[in-house]
């Protein structure tokens, strides 16, 4: 066992000594294993960071809550035509009452406007200070216990403020640094556009998606809302997006509320057994399904396009290893006659591929690693860099190696010795 590790050892000192003789050919030969698995390392940092950063906001979505909307991620997802979705009926804040009246599993029930198409943004603006235009919610006074959002400074609207239409505001934490920068906001009288809402609340800051702030909004009252914002109209299409967000009570399942919650949505929406629902049921759970999909599916494009980088990679090494081996017949030649048995040969020969190709691998590595981490410093990009990106990018330059050697090291162990030590 002693004997054949020193040999291993001899070997790979052997092929690091040819690499180091020629070091352009081997630089050259090894560009396309180095693209391959740079690709593989710097994307795979950049899916799996965004993949992250989009989980963290999915879970404050809750695990025992669902939404109801008139058209989810899901529906987008599922590549179903944008315009069919705006045929379905608008989501109103009697289906609210109903559900909080009329399913037995239902605890908190809350509803929110102003997502999706159709959204209102404007300018908010507080004496020398104003934001850019930025998105405008309009939420009941329940909303928070189902978004599982917390307010830093203030408070959150009272329920006689939602029923009396009363002009206040709560901020996200991007506009309220934007304009108190150095002021306390509570009680401070702010223009949205060109009404006049008093700040009584911020919001604790939210996880960045993509590098960008997911903070720059306001919440106004939905009553408010409604009196304040028309709704827009396209197409003849009404675009405004009311969403309801439902939280199990306690001792109920999600399974059995969103159950009961179908049943009644398919009966206000006059719904025959045969038809499919006219809206959609979103769990933090469907979501996170969703994005797996997603990242999965990119991931694998990802390979498939990193393996053609690689496959050039690897018709490189043969092509310069199968050079290597007509310009060093004589020494195979002197090597056979003092004794070296062809296995010896073959295996030289292999793991010089092998070390060629895993020094691709670990140079793409350190690349990928620093393009991860310079668009994350740069562009404040989420990354991650899991360790088996790592194992995937050693491992595919290892298995190109092996695979694309082994034609060059067969015919260097199987050259005759008389013959090669004639070879000139």
């Amino acid at each position: 066992m002693a004997a054949r590790i020193a040999l291993l050892g001899e070997i790979v000192a052997m092929s690091l000594d040819t690499l180091r003789s020629n070091k352009l050919r081997s630089a050259l030969t090894i560009l396309g294993v180095v693209i391959g698995v740079t690709s593989i390392v710097a994307m795979t940092a950049l899916i799996r960071g965004f993949g992250d950063n989009l989980h963290a906001l999915i879970q404050q979505l809750g695990s025992d809550t669902i939404y109801i909307q008139k058209a989810g991620f899901e529906s987008f997802a599922s590549g179903r035509d944008f315009w069919e979705l705006m045929k379905r009926p608008a989501l109103t804040a009697a289906d609210a009452r109903a559900i909080q009246e009329q399913v037995p599993s239902a605890g908190t029930v809350t509803y929110y406007i102003g997502d999706g198409p159709g959204a209102q943004a404007r300018r908010l603006t507080y004496r020398g200070h104003s934001t850019k235009q930025i998105g405008i919610l309009g939420a009941d006074a329940d909303w928070l216990q189902v978004t599982f959002l917390n307010v830093a400074q203030g408070r959150f609207f009272a329920p006689f403020e939602v029923e009396r239409r009363r002009q206040v505001a709560v901020l996200g934490d991007a506009p309220a640094k934007v304009l108190f920068p150095d002021v306390d906001p509570i009680g401070k009288e702010i223009r949205i556009g060109t009404d006049r809402y008093t700040v009584i609340g911020v919001l604790e800051k939210r996880p960045a998606l993509l590098g960008a702030s997911t903070d720059e909004f306001a919440v106004v009252p939905a009553t408010t809302y409604d009196k304040q914002f028309p709704t827009l109209r396209f197409r003849g299409y009404l675009m405004r997006f009311l969403s309801i967000g439902v939280a199990a009570r306690p001792g109920a399942s999600r399974d059995q509320l969103m159950l009961e919650v179908e049943q009644l949505m398919r009966s206000r929406h006059h719904l025959k057994l045969d038809q499919p629902n006219d809206f959609d049921l979103v769990t933090a759970e469907s979501a996170t399904r969703i994005l797996d999909q997603l990242t999965q599916a990119i991931f694998l494009a990802l390979v498939v396009i990193s393996s053609i980088a690689l496959m050039v990679g690897g018709i490189g090494v043969m092509a310069i290893m199968t050079i290597s081996v007509t310009e060093r017949t004589r020494e195979i030649g002197i090597r056979e006659a003092l004794g070296a048995k062809r296995r010896a040969i073959l295996w030289q020969f292999l793991i010089e591929a092998v070390v060629l190709t895993s020094l691709g691998g670990l140079l793409g590595i350190a690349l990928g690693s620093a393009i991860g981490l310079g668009v994350n410093r740069l562009a404040g990009f989420p990354v991650s860099l899991p360790w088996w990106s790592f194992a995937l990018g050693i491992g595919f330059s290892a298995v190109v190696g092996i695979f694309f050697g082994l034609y060059p090291a067969i015919r260097a162990a199987r050259l005759d010795p008389i013959e090669a030590l004639r070879y000139e």
